[in-house]
């Protein structure tokens, strides 16, 4: 099986963000839903409108979060999945 940090993401061109203190709202001007991050969320964001590989994404958050690698490619997965249902990213899986 292969490992989600194989995969590249691409934001929507239909989102627009709005952070605020460190969070984030993203509204989809497709579905004209809002959506929101915490810090966390909106740093993984951030990262992933950068550089779309997941890979390169979860080394920088390892680097700047004292977090288990296998929980942060966890949460990383769990937040591309929603964000994927919402229809605010799409994944290209690799292979």
């Amino acid at each position: 099986m292969k490992s989600t940090l194989d995969a590249r993401v691409a934001v929507s061109p239909e989102v627009m963000l709005q952070e605020i203190e460190g969070e984030s709202v993203l509204l989809d001007l497709k579905s004209e839903c809002y959506f929101g991050l915490d810090p966390i969320g909106t740093r993984m964001w951030r990262l992933i409108e950068r550089d779309g590989s997941l890979r390169s994404v979860h080394g920088a958050l390892l680097e700047e979060y004292d977090v288990e690698p296998a929980r942060l490619e966890q949460d990383l997965e769990m937040l591309i999945e929603d964000l994927a249902k919402a229809g605010l990213v799409t994944i290209e899986r690799q292979g």
